[in-house]
């Protein structure tokens, strides 16, 4: 079977990378998460697991919206996939 990889990336302004991250593998995926305080960090990290071959995929949490979601895939040059969000049933 060939195991499935992804990042995740979670944003806020405290979070660094470096420190914030987790790693869940079963044979059939690979799931990193990462924190980051920022698009631009967002990047930087996404264009360094693309120059290693890390993973294929990158998705985001809502906070990025689409233009970060476009700047993170123009920087990395890998498939980005995006949360939204929809308002609460009132």
């Amino acid at each position: 079977m060939t195991q499935f990889r992804f990042a995740f990336f979670v944003m806020s302004g405290d979070y660094r990378p470096e420190e914030v991250h987790s790693r869940f593998s079963t044979p059939g995926c690979e799931t990193l998460v990462y924190g980051v305080p920022s698009v631009e960090a967002a990047c930087a990290l996404a264009r360094r697991l693309a120059a290693d071959g890390t993973v294929p995929r990158i998705e985001l949490c809502g906070a990025f919206g689409p233009e970060g979601a476009r700047q993170v895939a123009e920087a990395s040059g890998l498939s980005v996939g995006y949360v939204t969000d929809w308002p609460a049933a009132r």
